[in-house]
């Protein structure tokens, strides 16, 4: 009986032990998967390259957006976005199909669902009056019809004053900007008749 227990033991201690070496490999392997898993959540979705996007409302067409490339990104834990990485131009036109100012910019992020479209780095607005808008961010909130920038802005009028500021807001077309900490160059060779 005690070599009976003892060629029992000779196959189940091996076993045993292949056991519980597969158990722990299995433990490394969804520590792994969860890992592969993680990283594919921030994988973009779709990758579209030569977009160009005309916007209409009511049959009337907006603007006409252009970028070399727009990523997806929906596997995210926030709301989904697009990213403009390399550039993007977006022409706005008025009723008649006229231009109606333009903005430029080195990147850019739409986020669809808050209609918020973030512009960064050499932002360049110019609106269908000619006065020119410079900064590093431009945020444009399609919902309240608002544009603003928490960084230093320099807007250049067409009369060839200059206003710069700590950050600024204004309506979507730049009419009527609201400049925190202005200070500017204006040309006042107009005197005052006697």
């Amino acid at each position: 009986m005690h070599s009976r227990l003892k060629q029992v033991s000779a196959l189940f201690l091996p076993a045993l032990l292949f056991g519980m070496l597969l158990l722990t490999a299995c433990e490394n392997d969804l520590k792994k998967i969860k890992e592969i898993s993680a990283n594919f959540v921030n994988l973009p979705i779709d990758t579209t390259r030569g977009v160009d996007v005309i916007y209409s409302d009511s049959a009337f067409v907006k603007g006409r957006m252009t970028t070399p490339i727009m990523i997806h990104y929906s596997y995210t834990k926030v709301t989904p976005y697009y990213i403009m990485p390399r550039g993007v131009k977006v022409v706005f036109y008025d009723k008649n199909i006229q231009q109606d100012g333009n903005i430029v910019a080195d990147s850019a992020v739409y986020r669809e669902a808050d209609k918020l479209i973030e512009f960064y780095k050499n932002v360049v607005y110019t609106t269908s009056k000619g006065d020119t808008f410079k900064s590093d961010e431009l945020i444009w909130d399609q919902v309240k019809k608002t544009m603003y920038s928490n960084k230093p802005v320099q807007i250049i009028l067409k009369s060839g004053d200059v206003i710069n500021g700590r950050n600024f807001k204004s309506d979507e077309k730049l009419q009527y900007p609201i400049i925190d900490s202005g200070t500017g160059v204006f040309d006042v060779t107009d005197m005052p008749g006697k």
